[in-house]
């Protein structure tokens, strides 16, 4: 990386460079020297790569305002600071000068202070500008990725919303019609099955609509949070037994009619969390890892405290993710849908992450593609309560 200041002297005469160069004497400057404006013209990108040019006026073949004018015509240079040096002081001839795209002039014979002050304020000049340019392209590049996020976004949203809110509304709809229709002509038995469809449509619904509300509670407690930097009372104060995972555990594995493949190894604990974000939590983790492996594969869980920390682990042998995908995890995100029918809308991990952050806590996702996933999750303890810091107690359902 450059760090000193590049100048070009373009002069026809090698004694006046040699007092520039003697002017500039240990200092911060980088000089070249050009003696002749075809050489500085043919070599600048090459050999030459200046902050600022000085360059003198009167020179044969190529003077210093045609010089100035063409390299003020090249894209890549027109930023480039040009001070003119010059022995002509009529105003027509500095207005030439300037014309020809001259940042600043100084006069023959050259004063060192007055030179020295020149270009160092065409270097802040030139450094503001980048600084400028380097701000235009960062927000260029983020103008950009939001534009491709939010394309994505859209496409994720027509593919798996919709369809997870036009799949329920259709059952419910169409069990209503069903009744409307041929409600006489219905035994009891049938009637029975038309009301379970539309009920397992209308819960799958709820859930839907429940989980994207979620997501938006967190996404304006995240904004709060980032913008306000303000404590939140509720979380600042909460504690809540960690016996309380096994619980939320336990009933996921049943509504999976999977409890023989949980295991728990939870050591007890009081962790700062509220009860309500540690539901979703588990929930949101263990809906996905029970959803994307198959049944008689373990699903474990272990939790204990280490240097005041208490360490989350939940792992499945499912069909696990890339790299690529870990990476890409977003809201409205779901992966291989057209491979795998699954119901969801690819939110659960990012809710997952949503909640840890609130709490200043680290959610790790490692996994390996068709073998397994493992979730690793920091959560801040309530300081001075652990119930039990010796030992955690495995529990095979």
């Amino acid at each position: 990386m450059k760090n000193s200041i590049s100048i070009l002297v373009v002069d026809d005469e090698p004694e006046n460079f040699d007092v520039i160069e003697g002017l500039f004497l240990n200092q911060d400057y980088e000089l070249s020297y050009a003696p002749s404006g075809q050489d500085a013209l043919e070599s600048l990108g090459n050999f030459f790569h200046p902050d600022i040019i000085l360059l003198d006026v009167m020179m044969p073949g190529i003077d210093g305002i045609e010089v100035c004018r063409q390299i003020k015509a090249m894209p890549e240079w027109q930023a480039v600071p040009i001070i003119m040096i010059t022995a002509l002081t009529s105003k027509e001839d500095l207005a030439h000068c300037l014309a020809a795209g001259a940042d600043d002039f100084i006069s023959k014979p050259v004063n060192s202070l007055e030179l020295r002050a020149r270009v160092h304020s065409m270097v802040r000049i030139k450094q503001q500008y980048d600084q400028i340019q380097n701000w235009s392209k960062l927000q260029q590049s983020t103008i950009e990725l939001l534009e491709s996020s939010l394309t994505e976004l859209r496409g994720n949203l027509a593919g798996s919303l919709s369809h997870e809110l036009n799949t329920p509304l259709n059952g419910i709809l169409s069990s209503f019609l069903l009744l409307d229709s041929y409600l006489d002509e219905m035994d009891a038995e049938e009637i029975q099955e038309i009301i379970n469809i539309g009920t397992t449509s209308a819960k799958r619904l709820e859930k839907v609509t429940q989980k994207f509300l979620t997501y938006l509670y967190l996404e304006l407690k995240t904004d709060k949070f980032l913008n306000d930097r303000t404590p939140d009372m509720d979380i600042q104060g909460a504690e809540t037994e960690t016996s309380l995972i096994s619980d939320i555990a336990t009933d996921k594995a049943k509504a999976f009619e999977r409890s023989n493949d949980l295991t728990l190894e939870i050591q007890d604990a009081t962790i700062r969390f509220t009860s309500q974000h540690l539901q979703w939590l588990i929930d949101e983790l263990l809906d996905n890892a029970f959803k994307f492996s198959e049944p008689q594969t373990p699903v474990k869980i272990s939790g204990q405290v280490i240097d005041e920390v208490f360490q989350l682990s939940i792992s499945d042998s499912g069909r696990g993710m890339t790299q690529e995908q870990i990476d890409k995890i977003g809201a409205f995100m779901q992966f291989e849908r057209y491979y795998y029918e699954q119901q969801g809308v690819g939110l659960g991990l990012k809710i997952a992450q949503k909640i840890v952050n609130l709490y200043e806590g680290k959610i790790l996702i490692s996994s390996t593609y068709q073998q397994e996933t493992i979730v690793q999750i920091e959560l801040p303890v309530a300081h001075g309560v652990i119930s039990n810091p010796l030992a955690t107690v495995p529990e095979k359902l």
